[in-house]
């Protein structure tokens, strides 16, 4: 890649990751806003309900595109005679997980003793097809780099959901008011990543490569779905044993925990994915993207765990209401799992760019037992208590992992000190100053009062720590000046 295409990846990675870090804030508003209205007008059974359904169907999601969308990204070259092919696989894939979903429906209902699983088990199943027939649609618009694109699609599809929902649930729907957002997004996404792409598949072709493509698609395929069944058996547990108000409360709290959490790490992940896909042969260059992206993400993360952490209740009354308080203690046990997501998650991304995927499934299939141990144990202290667990077995998780994915990698052990020392260091501080804040408030405060009141206290005291006393101003500033070099443009992305 010469000076100049290096150039030009740098500009479209900085402001690509802007973009789609602006995309993803808009939609962590959206999805609070239908929280806070959701849980308001439906009950935490309501809620449990559909967790039941989502828990087990949810890992056939992760066959929808067979890993395959991501191998169109990854590769430095594809023909379309290979996306055409993959295309038509993934459509195959989309059918039969339909059909699988709706086949289980029963079973469901047998295993949690819920007869109202049935229709929510067959309406749901429908949203497979709609991911499947478009995902090749949605890799070439993230191979181009077309991230203002994509980020307007994600948007209204998720506002499309949220009127849908919000819509079904004033209507006096109760829990198909969820139902209906979770099929209505997926649709809508479909929808607008067909219409911006353009891209008409050809007929499926023999001969092409795609052997070592579905070898790759796989074992991401695999990857996925080890580390689903290890984040979601706590869910299956406590529906199953101890029924679908529980679930609803730890499923909400679970939320509140991934969702600003999941939307930073996903735009984050897939621009650095994309730009390390592209300059994976080039070891210098490839570290150095990866540790920015690496600190920013952390350096976004801490404040949010903190948040957590000292002021759970505040959260849950604020955006779930009275009802959810119970919810509060759950989302405090949770908040370390918040550092360790963004510590250990953007290793995967540097592996799958790399082409190393299989150390990447037996990374995943090292953590799982140890994940559902965490939730065995805590199983006995109820919803807490797996909360507790699970939380305990992502942070001791975090070393070892760590190590493991950047051997042989240009990722040096020093690398990640010095990115993780400033963040962390900053975090303490703020810790410290808004205890002291929120002990000097006292309780005598209405809680949205105490909320806005301490956010301001941790997110002035992190700030001015991480970009004054520990000097990071002058990096942001010089991601600021990328952002305002020139705009992003359409490029294909085949060659």
């Amino acid at each position: 890649m010469n000076d100049a295409a290096l150039k030009d990846l740098k500009g479209k990675t900085v402001r690509g990751g802007i973009v789609t870090l602006s995309g993803q804030a808009v939609k962590v508003l959206l999805r609070t806003g239908s929280v806070m209205l959701l849980a308001r007008l439906l009950l935490p059974e309501e809620f449990g309900l559909v967790g039941m359904v989502s828990a087990v169907t949810g890992a056939f999601g992760l066959f929808k595109d067979a890993g395959l969308t991501m191998l169109t990204v990854q590769r430095s070259t594809i023909s379309d005679a290979q996306i055409s092919t993959l295309f038509w696989i993934n459509a195959a894939v989309g059918a039969m997980l339909a059909l699988l979903s709706l086949s289980i429906a029963p079973a469901l209902v047998y295993f949690y003793r819920e007869p109202r699983l049935f229709w929510i088990t067959a309406v749901m199943s429908t949203a497979f097809l709609f991911s499947a027939l478009t995902a090749q649609h949605q890799a070439l618009l993230q191979r181009a780099m077309r991230y203002s694109t994509i980020a307007v699609i994600e948007v209204l599809a998720q506002l499309a959901g949220i009127i849908v929902g919000v819509g079904m649930a004033l209507s006096g729907f109760g829990y198909w008011a969820l139902v209906g957002m979770a099929v209505s997004e997926p649709a809508a996404i479909s929808v607008g990543a067909f219409s911006a792409s353009r891209w008409i598949p050809g007929r499926p072709q023999r001969g092409v490569g795609i052997r070592s493509m579905l070898n790759f698609g796989g074992t991401v395929t695999l990857n996925g779905l080890v580390d689903y069944i290890a984040y979601n058996v706590d869910k299956i547990l406590l529906g199953r044993l101890r029924g679908a108000e529980v679930l609803g409360l730890y499923g909400r709290a679970y939320q509140l925990m991934k969702m600003p959490t999941d939307q930073l790490n996903s735009a984050v992940g897939w621009v650095s994915f994309t730009a390390l896909s592209r300059i994976q042969n080039d070891p210098d260059r490839f570290r150095n993207y990866f540790l920015k992206g690496y600190t920013l993400t952390l350096a976004a993360t801490v404040p949010l765990a903190i948040m957590c952490a000292l002021f759970s209740e505040e959260l849950v009354y604020v955006l779930l209401g009275p009802k959810w308080n119970n919810a509060a203690v759950i989302l405090r046990y949770l908040a370390p799992a918040i550092l360790a997501f963004p510590m250990m998650n953007p290793f995967r991304w540097l592996l799958i760019a790399r082409g190393q995927v299989g150390r990447n499934l037996r990374m995943s299939l090292a953590s799982a037992p140890l994940l559902i141990a965490g939730y065995a144990i805590g199983l006995a202290y109820g919803p807490a208590g797996v909360a507790l667990g699970f939380s305990a077995a992502m942070t001791i998780m975090i070393v070892p992992m760590i190590a493991w994915a950047i051997e042989g990698t240009p990722i040096s052990s020093r690398n990640i000190v010095r990115v993780v020392r400033e963040p962390f260091l900053s975090g303490i501080v703020a810790v410290t100053v808004t205890f002291g804040a929120r002990y000097f408030f006292g309780h005598g405060i209405a809680p949205i009062t105490r909320l806005l009141l301490g956010g301001i206290v941790l997110l002035g005291s992190y700030l001015w720590m991480l970009l004054y006393v520990m000097g990071q101003k002058e990096m942001y500033l010089d991601v600021l000046r990328k952002i305002r070099s020139r705009p992003e443009d359409g490029e294909s992305g085949r060659e």
